[in-house]
């Protein structure tokens, strides 16, 4: 049964903070669980586990799988970028000692990209107000990583970081452009078993496939699997066919002070007046972009 007209527009006005919200945990769970698996191992453990889940959820609910061979190569491509290219660069960049600040604000450069390609894409006009908006974004994230900028890594990590921009870019893109009609549970089955089969060649050959099973460790896993990669994606997905690309991209910017206010909650880091004054100046910025 439909949902009423009134709830409708209740969840559609709660649904970019709640993503926000459950995107920016992903760096807290990766700070959890990080320890006790590499980086690509712990990701084909998450992944693989998503994709068990909704696939059983699938089959319990007789989900609609795509009609298609194409349509199904399309989803899986868009999996690949999103989840594995994204994820895999970004775990990456940090594993060779990238500063999390760093790969945050080269990954920050996403919603200005897709803002540039959008009218050529989708014929969606990009404002001056926008423009404004995603600039002051930018700087925003500027501001709260500014203590945790530098280079520390090496060019494979930088390679990595630019993997995970180019990734999140063109999957969110290639999502909207040929992916809008998909059922959301059987669509991201197929994007999450497209990804474990990539993270499984990567783990395979580059890692000794060790877990160290602990509380810490199976909360991580259990908060990633359920909130980031079931929660988080499925309204990212319904935010995408419904909204304007450049919006739904400005969002983004939200993810680095929200993980700063989560990380001085949560492990007592330091909250600078500077930090507050990035954060202040990213959600005016993305406030601009998402006015209607």
């Amino acid at each position: 049964m439909p949902a009423p007209p009134a709830a409708r527009r209740w969840l559609s006005r709660l649904s970019p903070g709640l993503f926000v919200l459950l995107w920016s945990t992903g760096f807290i769970g990766a700070k959890f669980g990080l320890p006790y698996a590499e980086p690509f191992t712990f990701l084909l453990l998450r992944i693989g586990s998503v994709c068990l889940v909704l696939l059983a959820v699938s089959l319990l609910f007789h989900a609609p799988w795509p009609k298609t061979t194409a349509q199904a190569g399309h989803i899986a491509v868009a999996g690949l970028l999103v989840h594995g290219l994204y994820l895999g660069g970004v775990f990456a960049a940090i594993a060779h000692g990238v500063p999390a600040g760093m790969v945050a604000l080269i990954v920050g450069l996403q919603p200005l990209i897709t803002a540039t390609l959008a009218p050529c894409l989708f014929g969606e006009a990009v404002r001056p107000r926008q423009w404004i908006g995603l600039l002051l974004g930018l700087l925003g994230v500027v501001l709260v990583v500014s203590r945790k900028l530098g280079w520390h890594g090496d060019g494979e990590g930088l390679i990595a970081a630019l993997v995970g921009l180019f990734g999140i870019t063109t999957g969110t893109l290639y999502q909207k452009r040929f992916c809008a009609g998909m059922d959301l549970r059987t669509g991201t089955t197929i994007q999450y078993l497209a990804t474990c089969v990539l993270l499984a060649v990567l783990a395979g050959t580059g890692e000794s496939l060790q877990i160290q099973w602990s509380g810490p460790f199976v909360f991580a896993l259990l908060w990633l699997i359920f909130a980031l990669s079931v929660g988080a994606i499925f309204l990212l997905f319904v935010l995408i066919r419904e909204g304007q690309a450049a919006r739904v991209a400005s969002l983004f910017y939200l993810t680095p002070p929200t993980t700063a206010l989560m990380a001085w909650a949560l492990f007592g880091e330091s909250l600078s007046p500077l930090v507050l004054l990035g954060f202040a100046v990213t959600a005016f910025g993305v406030a601009l972009v998402m006015k209607r």
